[in-house]
């Protein structure tokens, strides 16, 4: 899909001042059509991934992430195709505003800029408490299966992807202010894990 596939959008859709208009699409097996998404919206330029919603290798948001500049505004058909959780979507959504790219969604009519309204902060704090009850589930049902494994004999413990050498390198590079995408394929790790290293006490 080029921008001369697509015509002008509705008068809800927002133009950057200054900068581009940059899709993101991204399509899984059941939904192979990335025409469907984005549909009918002027875009400078457009970045389209093939992969699930749960899948962590995803390309061309990366390349996207590293395109992006002031002023740009990104658009997404809906937030389950941003991200792919509620954690995923709000640190992407928040770390994009405080470069001051524009993110919007079409689905929900929702845009988060720099310049936050105050019903935008609410949603991204809803966001956050949401994530945050999303992860305490998650980390209350690993626990009681690491509880069972370890009642079975079966529990070894889960092997760390970096020793603490690399882990001092990569809290180095992101504290000069290096681009986290980057930094997380050079470890060849997620931004998630990325972060988890990033809150760990040295």
């Amino acid at each position: 899909m080029t921008s001369s596939d697509i015509t002008e959008p509705k008068d809800v859709l927002k133009k950057s001042k200054q900068g581009e208009r940059v899709g993101y699409i991204r399509v899984s097996s059941v939904d192979q059509n990335p025409k469907r998404q984005l549909a009918g919206i002027t875009l400078d330029k457009v970045f389209v991934d093939k992969a699930s919603g749960k899948s962590r290798n995803r390309p061309q948001l990366d390349a996207l992430l590293n395109y992006v500049r002031e002023s740009d505004c990104i658009l997404v058909h809906s937030m389950d195709r941003l991200a792919r959780n509620l954690d995923d979507l709000r640190q992407l959504v928040h770390g994009l505003t405080m470069r001051k790219v524009d993110v919007q969604f079409i689905k929900e009519n929702l845009i988060f800029t720099s310049n936050q309204s105050p019903m935008g902060n609410l949603l991204l704090s809803v966001m956050g408490a949401f994530a945050e009850f999303e992860r305490a589930l998650i980390r209350e049902r690993q626990l009681e299966g690491i509880a069972l494994a370890k009642k079975r004999g079966v529990y070894k413990g889960r092997k760390r992807k970096l020793h603490d050498a690399q882990i001092a390198e990569l809290k180095k590079r992101v504290a000069t202010g290096e681009s986290k995408t980057k930094i997380a394929k050079d470890f060849g790790i997620s931004r998630e894990t990325l972060y988890q290293y990033l809150k760990e006490i040295d």
